[in-house]
């Protein structure tokens, strides 16, 4: 089995939006209403959308395959592309999800390496994300990779107003 990064042109918008939707609702769906998860996804993963999303300069978009399967993908953002403004010394993890026939696979390690090794490249000090408060198996991948809590928040699914925690971790 080989396992690679690829990066993302907007060739890659339809397969972009299949995987977003899939992992997001397999991540998400289960605490969250019917109603409001559709509101979200109909938002946030349409199609011109994530298209305009690839097409933002300080914005990364890497599937992890597997012998040329998306098993999983990361979203980083620099400078003005960032979903808070951090500075110019800082890289956002803004998404990083795995199918869920993939998952403890040691995949979203291979993910947040990546993301490490994109800040350093662009001599970030800091690398930082949010996560959902009541994701606590996400909570527990970040702080194994030595991310604290610095911050929270609010995050709009639907009607339904939810708390981010911002974690971050010092690279210097």
């Amino acid at each position: 089995m080989t396992t690679t990064l690829v990066p993302l042109t907007t060739a890659d918008s339809q397969a972009l939006q299949q995987i977003s939707i899939e992992t997001f609702q397999d991540t998400f769906a289960a605490q969250n209403t019917a109603a409001n998860m559709q509101a979200y996804l109909d938002e946030a993963y349409n199609l011109p959308k994530l298209t305009a999303e690839l097409q933002v300069a300080n914005s990364r978009f890497y599937f992890i395959e597997r012998d040329g399967q998306q098993i999983g993908y990361l979203k980083v953002n620099i400078g003005d592309a960032q979903s808070e403004a951090m500075g110019p010394d800082a890289l956002e993890v803004e998404r990083i999800y795995i199918r869920p026939a993939f998952k403890h696979q040691g995949l979203g390690s291979t993910l947040i390496r990546q993301a490490i090794k994109l800040a350093q490249a662009d001599h970030k000090t800091l690398i930082w994300l949010g996560v959902w408060e009541h994701n606590e198996p996400a909570k527990a991948f970040y702080e194994h990779w030595g991310f604290e809590q610095f911050s929270a928040h609010e995050f709009v699914m639907g009607t339904d107003h939810q708390t981010d925690l911002l974690l971050q971790k010092s690279l210097a």
